[in-house]
C-alpha cells in the first residue's frame, strides 16, 4: 500500500478534543492511525486488521453495496443478504403481479429453488483502497480551466482504473474528496445473480407510511432478505440455474442478547452524500430557492400518481417505487428547510467565512486566497433564481416518464431509423423488448396528468430564471392550461402505446421520431435543463476553483476542523453509542431509545393505508408471543437509537456492537437533525434502526421461516 502524502497525516492526525466521538464517516484504511483508540474507549473489541485487512478476511468483507444506492451485509455462509424493505421495494414490486402480490402479503421462499430472480439487481464487495492524490494533482496547474483541470484528470483516472481493474474483473472507481484536494481509488467486485428470499408484507414493512418517514417514535420491520449467488469457483455470473450460494469470506454473526443505553454501535455502510463545506450562500440558496420548487414540484407529482393508484391495484404496483422515492425526498427536504432555518446552519457558515477571508486577505495569503469568499457569493447570487427553475423542471423530469423519453426510448428509436437494414435486423427484438418492458411501467391516464398539472407548475412558477421557450409558447396560447396540448400530444404521438412502436420498426422514419409530439417536448425540456448562459459557465468555472480553495483554506489555517471526508457513495465506518432522545409521551418504552411491540399495535388503525396491520400481529401481540426473541424486561423491542452520523445511502447498512456481531439495521434519520447533512449536530443526530431480534421474530415466529434463520450464527 502507497504511503499518504505527508501533510495529509500530518493534518490528520492532528484532532482536535471538539471533534465529536459520534461525528464522522471515516475511511477504513485509516482506523489505526485516527480512530482505533477512540472506539477502543467506547468499546470496540476487534482491532483495525480484524475491520479492514487488505491480505486476510475482515469485516468490510461481509459489507456491500445493494444495487448502486443502499446498503447490505452477508448473514451466512450460504450468501444470505440483509436490507432494508424500502432498498429491496422496487425489485419486490417488479416481482409482484396483482395475483401474486409480494409487496402486499410479503414472501417467504420455502427453500432455495423458490427464490426470484428480479431484473437487474446487483450486489458490490470492496476489495480495497489507496491514496492516488500526489498522482493526480501532478497532472494539474492553477493555470488551468476547470475544464482542462477535468480532462486532465479524467485521464489519468482512466490509466488508474486500467492498471487495477485485472482485465474487466474488477469495477475501479477514483474519486475526489475534499472539492478535489485529495483523490483516492476504489476496487469492487459485482455479482449480479441476486434473488429475493423473503419480505415481510408492506404494513409491516412500511409501517407508518409518510407520516412516520423521519419520524420517532418508530415501529417498523424495515428489512427484507436477498442471496448472492456465484459460479462454482465462487466468481460473478450471469442468471443461472447452474450457480450456488456465494460462499462470502466474512459473514455477520448475529446477537440476539439486546442493546441498553450507551451501548458500543458501529455502523459500515455507503452514505451518499453529504455537503458540510457547503458555503453559506449555498445554504442559503437550498433553504430560500431549490427546496421549495424541489418541494411543492413533488407534491405535485404524489398527488397526480395517487389519485390513479387508490383505484387500482394494478396501477398502484406500477407505480408504488416511483411514489415512494419522491415521497422519501420530498418530505426530506422539507425537513432540510426546517432545521436549515431553525438553527441558523447559514449564519454559523457565514460567520466561519468571514474569519476565514479575514485570513484569506492577510498578505501572504491574498494573492491565492483573497477572492474566494466573493467569486462564491457571486456565483450564488447569479444562480439563484436558476436553482429555483430547475428544481421544477427537475421534479418534472423526475415525476413524468414522459419528460426523459426523448433520450431514452425515442434515442433508441432514432438510432434505429438511421441504421442500414442488416443493423436493424439485430436491433428490432430488443427494441421490440424494450416498449414491452416500457409500456408494462406506465398507465397513460396517470402520465397525462402528471404531465400536465407539471408543466403548469412549472410554467407559473418557474419564470425567474426564464422557462423553457417551447413550453412558455404553448402555456401562453391556453392560459397554462396544458391539458388539451398533452392530451393531443399522446393521441398523435407513436409513444402512447408498445403497438405504435412496433409498428415504426416495420416502417421506420428518423422524421417520425424527431417530430413526435413527446419527443419534441421532453428535448425541449432536457436542452433547457442543460443550458446555461455564458456568464452563468464562467461563474460555475470560478466558483469551483473558489470552492476548492476555500477548503484547502479552511484546513490549511485550522479555521475548519473536519478531518473526515464528505460522503459520496464510497465505503465509510461511523462509530457512537446507543442513545435515547428526551422522554416522548408518545413512545410507552420504558426509555426513549427504543420502542416495543406494543407501540407498534397502539398505532394500529384498521383499513388505513399506512397503519393497518395484519390480524395475526394483533393476535400474537396479545398473546405476548415473542420467544427467545424478548427483551429482558419481557417486552419485543422494535426499533431502538443510536448517535451514528449517517446519511441516504447507509439505508441497510449493519449495527454492530463492539464484537463485529449484528444488533441491528439502519434505516432512516430523525427529522429533528436533517440539517445534518450540512453541520453534525450531536445533540439532535440520531439513527434510527430495526431491533435484529425483531427482524428475526419476524422471519421466524410471525412468517414461520425458521429455516431461514437456521442458517445464521446465532449469538446469545
Amino acid at each position: 500500500m502507497k504511503k499518504l502524502v505527508l501533510f495529509v497525516v500530518t493534518a490528520m492526525l492532528m484532532l482536535p478534543a471538539s471533534v465529536k466521538a459520534n461525528e464522522g464517516m471515516w475511511f477504513l484504511m485509516f482506523l489505526e492511525r485516527l480512530n482505533h483508540r477512540d472506539m477502543q474507549k467506547m468499546g470496540l473489541q476487534l482491532t483495525a486488521d480484524e475491520i479492514y485487512s487488505i491480505n486476510n478476511h475482515s469485516l468490510k468483507d461481509a459489507i456491500v453495496q445493494f444495487n448502486g444506492g443502499c446498503t447490505a451485509e452477508m448473514i451466512s455462509k450460504d450468501g444470505l443478504v440483509l436490507t432494508n424493505h424500502h432498498c429491496g421495494y422496487d425489485k419486490i414490486a417488479e416481482l409482484s403481479t396483482p395475483e401474486n402480490n409480494y409487496l402486499k402479503d410479503g414472501f417467504w421462499a420455502a427453500d432455495r429453488s423458490k427464490e426470484l430472480k428480479p431484473k437487474n439487481l446487483f450486489v458490490r464487495f470492496f476489495v480495497r483502497m489507496d491514496d492516488v492524490t500526489k498522482r493526480i494533482l501532478s497532472k494539474v496547474n492553477p493555470s488551468m480551466t476547470e475544464a482542462e483541470r477535468e480532462a486532465a484528470i479524467n485521464k489519468e483516472i482512466a490509466l488508474i482504473q486500467k492498471e487495477n481493474d485485472e482485465g474487466g474483473k474488477y469495477t475501479v472507481s477514483v474519486r475526489p474528496f475534499f472539492q478535489g484536494n485529495e483523490y483516492y481509488y476504489f476496487v469492487y467486485q459485482d455479482y449480479t445473480d441476486v434473488r429475493l428470499v423473503g419480505t415481510p408484507e408492506e404494513s409491516l414493512g412500511k409501517f407508518g407510511g409518510d407520516t412516520d418517514n423521519w419520524e420517532w417514535p418508530r415501529h417498523t420491520a424495515d428489512f427484507s432478505l436477498f442471496r448472492v449467488y456465484a459460479d462454482a469457483n465462487g466468481q460473478p455470473a450471469e442468471y443461472s440455474t447452474n450457480n450456488v450460494p456465494l460462499k462470502p469470506k466474512h459473514y455477520l454473526p448475529v446477537n440476539i442478547g439486546g442493546v441498553k443505553e450507551n451501548d458500543f454501535a458501529m455502523i459500515l455502510g455507503y452514505p451518499g452524500r453529504t455537503n458540510r463545506w457547503m458555503p453559506a450562500s449555498g445554504i442559503d440558496q437550498n433553504v430560500k430557492f431549490a427546496y421549495p420548487a424541489w418541494v411543492e414540484g413533488s407534491k405535485m407529482g404524489m398527488d397526480k400518481l395517487k389519485v390513479h393508484m387508490n383505484q387500482s391495484a394494478e396501477v398502484n404496483l406500477m407505480y408504488a417505487s416511483k411514489y415512494a422515492s419522491i415521497a422519501n425526498y420530498w418530505k426530506n427536504r422539507q425537513g432540510m428547510i426546517d432545521a436549515l432555518t431553525q438553527f441558523g446552519t447559514a449564519k454559523t457558515k457565514a460567520a466561519q467565512e468571514a474569519k476565514f477571508n479575514k485570513w484569506a486577505n492577510k498578505k501572504e495569503n491574498k494573492a491565492k486566497y483573497g477572492n474566494v469568499v466573493a467569486t462564491i457569493n457571486n456565483y450564488y447570487a447569479l444562480t439563484n433564481e436558476k436553482a429555483k427553475h430547475d428544481n421544477y423542471l427537475m421534479t418534472l423530469l423526475r415525476s413524468s416518464s414522459y419528460g426523459t423519453i426523448a433520450r431514452s426510448l425515442g434515442r433508441q428509436l432514432e438510432a434505429y431509423a438511421n441504421a442500414n437494414e442488416e443493423k436493424r435486423k439485430q436491433m428490432a427484438p430488443a427494441l421490440a423488448q424494450m416498449a414491452d418492458e416500457f409500456f408494462t411501467e406506465v398507465y397513460i391516464p396517470a402520465e397525462k396528468d402528471v404531465l400536465a398539472g407539471q408543466l403548469n407548475l412549472y410554467a407559473t412558477k418557474a419564470t425567474g430564471h426564464g422557462i423553457a421557450p417551447f413550453v412558455a409558447e404553448i402555456g401562453k396560447a391556453n392560459n397554462n392550461d396544458f391539458t388539451a396540448y398533452v392530451n393531443a400530444a399522446f393521441e398523435l404521438s407513436m409513444f402512447s402505446s408498445a403497438d405504435k412502436v412496433k409498428a415504426f420498426l416495420l416502417v421506420p422514419n428518423q422524421a417520425a421520431v424527431t417530430n413526435d409530439p413527446l419527443v419534441k417536448l421532453s428535448n425541449e425540456l432536457l436542452n433547457h435543463y442543460n443550458a446555461k448562459s455564458d456568464e452563468i459557465a464562467k461563474a460555475q468555472n470560478d466558483y469551483s476553483a473558489a470552492f476548492r480553495l476555500l477548503v484547502e483554506g479552511l484546513r490549511e489555517s485550522k479555521i475548519a476542523t473536519i478531518l473526515y471526508p464528505d460522503a459520496n457513495s464510497t465505503l465509510r465506518l461511523t462509530y457512537g453509542k446507543v442513545r435515547a432522545l428526551p422522554a416522548d409521551k408518545r413512545n410507552d418504552a420504558k426509555v426513549n431509545n427504543y420502542t416495543t411491540m406494543e407501540g407498534l399495535v397502539k398505532k394500529y388503525k384498521k383499513g388505513d393505508a399506512e397503519f393497518d396491520l395484519p390480524t395475526k400481529i394483533l393476535d400474537m401481540q396479545k398473546a405476548r408471543n415473542y420467544g427467545r426473541y424478548a427483551d429482558k424486561d419481557g417486552t419485543l423491542h422494535v426499533n431502538f437509537l443510536t448517535d451514528n452520523d449517517i446519511t441516504g445511502g447507509n439505508s441497510g447498512s449493519p449495527v454492530l456492537n463492539g464484537k463485529g456481531e449484528l444488533i441491528g439495521l439502519a434505516f432512516d434519520g430523525n427529522i429533528e437533525a436533517m440539517a445534518g447533512d450540512v453541520i453534525f449536530d450531536p445533540k439532535l443526530q440520531r439513527t434510527i434502526n430495526v431491533d435484529i431480534r425483531f427482524v428475526l421474530w419476524v422471519i421466524d415466529t410471525y412468517a414461520g421461516a425458521k429455516h431461514l434463520v437456521d442458517e445464521m450464527t446465532i449469538v446469545k
